[in-house]
């Protein structure tokens, strides 16, 4: 018989989102530990003012960590909006992307603000060699969260498995204060893959993580026969025949 894999929850799950209803009741689940968000998210869930979304949802959620990102796209904008972003909490990571919409590198940035003591979440991180030179720049830094968008990476047909695995060895060398975070989860699945692969967290938006928290509740067979139930049940509502 099939049995579901166990989660071990070495792993800390983070809420991937920026609906406000929705990340305050998954901060009551003891699996939530933390927060993302950018802003493609925030502009989804029609936020409208940056900083009073940000400091309204930090008045909710003081004592999870919570990743806000600059929307800056040149060094200079980024690098401001940054040291604004910091002084909103100790919570705080501020997101930098590892390169701009030119695909001009921010590693020099990013090494200047995390020896600053700038919490840093560097994101839109797709491969190894881009890991490599932001670990090198985290080493010896604040802590800072490494994300690696690991779920895009498979919707091209990649494998993200060997990056991850790399990418975790990469965050283990530049110190504790580095964390792998894998990114752009697609299934509850995904968290079990990532912990093996030696990632600290993963961002999931909150369909997933409900599925995650319902790991080995139910046999194969059972879910077998609950699917069949429910082809049943909306079979009859629909009142089709032949």
């Amino acid at each position: 018989m099939t049995t579901a894999r166990k989660f071990q929850g070495k792993i800390k799950v983070f809420l991937d989102g920026a609906i406000k209803e929705e990340m305050l009741e998954m901060s009551k689940l003891p699996v939530v530990k933390g927060f993302t968000t950018n802003p493609s998210l925030m502009r989804k869930a029609g936020v409208t003012d940056y900083k009073a979304y940000c400091l309204e949802m930090l008045k909710h959620l003081p004592n999870h960590p919570i990743s806000f990102e600059v929307f800056s796209d040149d060094m200079a904008g980024m690098e401001a909006q940054a040291q604004v972003i910091k002084t909103w909490g100790k919570n705080v990571y501020v997101k930098i992307p590892v390169i701009n919409s030119k695909g001009e590198s921010m590693v020099p940035l990013i090494k200047k603000l995390s020896h600053a003591g700038v919490q840093l979440n560097v994101t839109a991180i797709f491969d190894v060699e881009q890991t490599a030179a932001v670990c090198e720049a985290l080493t010896g830094g604040a802590p800072s969260i490494v994300s690696v968008f690991a779920g895009r990476l498979a919707d091209t047909g990649l494998d993200p498995i060997p990056v991850m695995k790399k990418a975790a060895e990469l965050c283990r060398k530049a110190g504790p204060q580095v964390e792998l975070l894998w990114a752009s989860t697609r299934e509850a699945y995904n968290v079990v893959e990532a912990e093996d692969c030696g990632c600290q967290i993963i961002t999931a938006p909150k369909a997933v993580i409900e599925k995650v928290t319902g790991f080995e509740k139910k046999t194969p067979q059972e879910m077998s026969r609950e699917t069949v139930m429910t082809f049943k049940k909306d079979s009859e509502a629909s009142g089709f025949a032949l």
